[in-house]
């Protein structure tokens, strides 16, 4: 049993999906579940969709429109006939869409986002096992949060692990060749919820366990695991093999290719993690599995933007201590803070983090009631895993850092 994993990079438009076929193919398809993300950028499209539906109403149906249209392009280009069952399908899909907004009457925010931004992952399913059923490769379409179940921490959601366990192995057909939708699940109630942005990977990584599956591919437009990002850095370097405690440390401090949540997982069954190009399938690319660091050992370059960096100081001149730091935490939590680095000294305490929920202002009026506060927004914070001397250097010209911390394998440093 074999899991894959294509990112809306690999099924961007109609060319992709047909490389996808081309991929199966090379690969071999029997016993094999293939979880697949949203097309290209129809994640960000919906997100403005469902700003539209609480900021802009008079542009959400045309924004809804847009998002259709990209989509029936690739069907177009796809399938011959106009009148094939995929239309009907898809059109549903965007009909539900609608109407959810028509009906919805929460103004909950992370709900509404849970209930809607999944219909990318729907509707680029629905088009690639119809496309790979056209093409011969017969395959089950199933929903994924019949699968696997969360509570209700919308947009972060929980895995029930106990239950996700058990519908899997009692509803999965491990012989066929199956697709289903990455990042989502279901509550208790049998609303939708997502896992985190980039949540697809770990969705691979849910089911492998489950179905103690002998490998799992993600398949991407990269070599395989590079040791920086090549938008922000030049000359990234091919990582061949990363054991899954360096790789869980590279997804903890945001390395991008692997999702923080989907290694724990693979590394308790000792499931390898392959990280490939699907425009060259054949090519070896990363593993991630049991052994030690990373080859070849060199520095690895992580970069967060758009952070926050808030400084905090005692008013009176007294010692932050434990209860202090407890308080501040607690806090952080409340507000739904991820946490990146924290550093304190005697009377001063700096955390980095990152404001996803947009509590920013409630967390300082908390926080000035008992110190003297400074807030950073807008800051990035880069880390470097195995640095050595010339690495920071580099990183540090022309920047002003704001703060900057050395432990045995990692510098982490934040600047404006």
């Amino acid at each position: 049993m074999r899991v894959f994993k294509f990112g809306g990079a690999s099924v961007k438009d109609a060319e992709g999906v047909r490389n996808l076929l081309n991929v199966l193919n090379e690969t071999g398809h029997s016993k094999t579940l293939i979880v697949v993300s949203a097309m290209g950028k129809t994640t960000n499209a919906i997100e403005t969709i469902i700003d539209n539906y609480f900021k802009n109403k008079s542009a959400l149906q045309s924004s809804i429109q847009d998002v259709k249209k990209y989509h029936n392009a690739i069907l177009l280009d796809l399938f011959e006939n106009e009148n094939h069952s995929v239309f009907k399908k898809v059109s549903r899909l965007f009909d539900e869409l609608a109407s959810f907004f028509d009906r919805n009457k929460s103004p909950d925010y992370n709900y509404v986002y849970d209930q809607t931004i999944g219909f990318g992952e729907l509707v680029s399913t629905t088009i690639v096992s119809e496309f790979l059923n056209e093409m011969g490769l017969k395959n089950n379409w199933l929903d994924v949060r019949e699968f696997i179940k969360t509570d209700n921490y919308y947009r972060r959601a929980n895995v029930d692990w106990e239950k996700t366990q058990s519908l899997i192995t009692e509803n999965f057909k491990k012989s066929s060749l199956n697709i289903t939708q990455g990042f989502l699940g279901s509550d208790p109630n049998n609303f939708t919820t997502t896992l985190g942005r980039e949540g697809s990977d770990y969705t691979a990584a849910i089911f492998a366990y489950c179905l103690n599956a002998d490998s799992v591919t993600i398949w991407k437009d990269v070599p395989g695991v590079l040791n920086a990002d090549p938008r922000y850095f030049e000359n990234a370097q091919l990582l061949h093999k990363i054991s899954y405690r360096e790789a869980i440390e590279l997804a903890f401090y945001g390395a991008s290719v692997i999702h923080p949540k989907t290694l724990q997982p693979l590394q308790r069954k000792e499931i390898p993690l392959h990280v490939k190009s699907f425009l060259n399938p054949q090519n070896n690319g990363t593993v991630v599995a049991k052994g030690e660091g990373i080859e070849p050992e060199i520095p690895c370059f992580i970069l967060k933007k758009n952070q926050v960096l808030v400084s905090l100081s005692s008013l009176d001149f007294s010692y932050i201590v434990e209860e202090n730091i407890s308080d501040i935490f607690n806090l952080l939590h409340m507000y739904k803070m991820k946490v990146d680095v924290i550093q304190n000294s005697a009377i001063s305490f700096s955390v980095c983090f990152d404001n996803g929920y947009n509590n920013l202002e409630k967390l300082l009026q908390h926080l000035k009631a008992k110190f003297k506060v400074n807030c950073y927004e807008d800051v990035s914070l880069y880390t470097i895993r195995h640095y050595n001397e010339a690495a920071i250097q580099k990183l540090e010209k022309d920047k002003e850092v704001l703060l900057k911390q050395l432990t045995q394998e990692t510098m982490q440093m934040v600047t404006k």
